[in-house]
């Protein structure tokens, strides 16, 4: 193997790792192909072409007959927060061409093995603040949030168990055991609406980013991977309502039980603010995130919060997060565009969870299936989630537009192998110009130069260092 092709190998390689540890990161498959494009003519790679999807990625360098495929299956977990700001510090660097493909190889695995910042204990507390916070907002009661802390820190605890196996049907258990205690204990404590307090501590397994990531693809036209994640999505919502359900089917739940009640208004309007802040401190200690990224994170979930709110005020509540995803989008990307600020997937995340997509798609299958209300309500819970997506979109776009500009159109275009490629016969004007391809003067000079006994190099240093 010659030294270039080595060269293109550990390049294919390293494009390889960056895209699959994108994936990990919940990244959309068109920014990760952009980000990609962006490494390879970095390290004056133009012939380089990208395939990305959720699950595998493929990578092509070369042209005509030394063309070269590399490929890869993707990961099917995800990163925390640190994992995700030590990968976007090396992104950073590698669109810059400023690490080497090899030692960047190298970081990749480091950051694949990297031990949480946070103990055990520390982030079991903050999956338990991140519930109890979640639950102050949707299903507003003292007890409701008491409950919520003791089945956020179950969860908290049942989710460091690190099995391939178990994580398949973990969501299944989880929503089976808390939906299990919540209809247990509702009959005699005064929790509020159960299914809404249901959410809170199932929220890390809501696929709300999956069903947004998905619509935000397909409107892009990238129909293979929004339409994988968006059948994804559902299915993980179908697998908790399955264990809800499941869980009222053992306790002898009435179908009324499955219908969401009013809000009792038992909170202060203060409380919502608390609730906002405790989810950020939640989100930081259970997912390890860097300590100079909180005060981000908690712009970001106050600016979404903040939008969905006012949206909720002025057009209702089913597409109410239009307005929150199309306030905190441009937020988020400027935060990541400044010096000091933080990737952009450390503060969306967050943001997509605040504004729970998911959770009105799980509220709405489970009163489909178990109140027996047909699908209307899960028609609806489906249009939140694409008001959320279409505002990260146009956000995304507009924000695009005002600092980088409009960009053209592709035009279509295939190139041909370079050994089958016609050269094409420069016209007589430009034969005239000294310097262009094919010029006379050119072979007028090299005419001088045989008739003289030396070519035109015979002046460079070269010869300089012959006579010498």
């Amino acid at each position: 193997m010659t030294e270039d092709a080595l060269e293109r190998a550990v390049l294919r390689r390293f494009l390889l790792g960056l895209a699959e540890c994108l994936n990990a990161a919940a990244e959309s498959v068109e920014r990760i192909r952009e980000i990609m494009m962006d490494v390879s003519r970095a390290y004056g790679r133009t012939d380089t072409d990208i395939v990305v999807l959720p699950t595998v990625i493929l990578v092509e360098t070369g042209t005509g007959g030394e063309d070269r495929v590399a490929l890869r299956s993707a990961l099917t977990a995800s990163f925390r927060f640190d994992q995700i700001a030590a990968l976007y510090r090396l992104v950073e660097e590698a669109r810059r061409g400023a690490v080497d493909p090899l030692e960047g190889i190298r970081r990749l695995n480091e950051i694949g093995a990297m031990r949480p910042r946070n103990g055990w204990l520390v982030r079991t507390f903050g999956h338990a603040v991140l519930t109890t916070a979640l639950a102050l907002l949707l299903a507003p009661t003292w007890q409701g949030a008491l409950v919520a802390f003791v089945l956020g820190a179950f969860i908290g605890v049942a989710k460091l168990v690190r099995s391939p196996t178990l994580q398949l049907v973990f969501p299944v258990f989880a929503a089976f055991a808390c939906a299990l205690a919540v209809f247990l204990i509702a009959p005699y404590v005064a929790i509020g609406d159960p299914i809404r307090l249901l959410i809170a501590p199932l929220a890390t397994f809501l696929p709300g980013g999956a069903l947004t990531t998905a619509t935000v693809e397909l409107a892009a036209g990238q129909m293979i991977a929004g339409a994988s994640r968006l059948v994804f999505g559902l299915v993980q919502l179908a697998l908790l309502a399955f264990g809800i359900l499941a869980a009222g089917t053992v306790v002898g739940v009435d179908s009324s039980s499955y219908v969401p009640l009013e809000a009792s208004g038992a909170f202060p309007w203060w409380t919502a603010i608390i609730g906002v802040f405790l989810f950020a401190v939640g989100n930081h200690l259970h997912f390890s995130a860097p300590p100079s990224t909180f005060g981000w994170v908690l712009l970001a979930v106050f600016v979404a919060y903040a939008g969905q709110s006012l949206g909720n005020a002025l057009i209702g509540s089913t597409v109410s997060g239009f307005v929150g995803a199309l306030a905190m989008t441009p937020v988020v990307l400027w935060i990541a565009s400044l010096r000091g600020g933080v990737p952009a997937q450390l503060t969306f995340l967050p943001a997509f969870w605040i504004l729970v997509p998911g959770a009105a798609g799980l509220v709405g299958l489970t009163q489909a299936v178990g109140a027996d209300q047909g699908l209307e309500d899960f028609v609806t819970a489906l249009t939140s989630v694409m008001s959320i997506a279409l505002g990260v979109l146009i956000g995304t776009a507009l924000y695009r537009v005002v600092h980088q500009g409009a960009e053209g159109l592709a035009e279509f275009h295939i190139d041909v192998p370079a050994g089958l490629t016609e050269e094409v016969e420069p016209p007589f004007w430009a034969r005239l110009v000294p310097g262009t391809p094919r010029s006379i003067w050119r072979r007028r000079r090299a005419a001088d130069g045989s008739r003289t006994g030396r070519t035109p190099a015979a002046s460079g240093p070269s010869s300089q260092a012959g006579k010498s």
